[in-house]
């Protein structure tokens, strides 16, 4: 057995499959860069990291509201609970683009939704 083909056997008993030349350029291409950003919250400093998406999305909704970044983000460090800022930054994007998204369905489109969504279970 060659090393080329124990390195195989390893990776493959590691539970890792090989890939189809290019595929790690495709999946390097889907992943987003997490970028960390230090920011001023009420006259603290910390830092967020989030991902470019999130940034730019950040700043268009922080336009559409007519408000600073900086006042956006102190609105969503007030309001969130017990998460950390990163993650109350992204789900604050998620429910913006949601509410926007079920603005614009149509009644029988959100009906549609609604029958696809997981049952809660007790």
């Amino acid at each position: 057995m060659t090393s080329q083909s124990s390195k195989s056997l390893r990776i493959a008993s590691e539970g890792e499959q090989t890939a189809k030349p290019g595929a790690a350029r495709q999946e390097m291409e889907l992943k987003s860069a997490i970028v960390k950003r230090s920011i001023e919250l009420n006259g603290h400093k910390t830092s967020v990291s989030l991902e470019d998406e999130f940034w730019l999305s950040l700043r268009q909704i922080a336009v559409q509201k007519d408000i600073s970044l900086p006042v956006l983000l102190q609105s969503i460090d007030r309001a969130r609970e017990g998460a950390n800022l990163s993650s109350a930054i992204r789900v604050y994007v998620l429910n913006h683009y949601r509410i926007l998204a079920d603005d614009d369905m149509s009644d029988a489109e959100r009906a549609q939704c609604q029958s696809n969504r997981p049952v809660a279970r007790s």
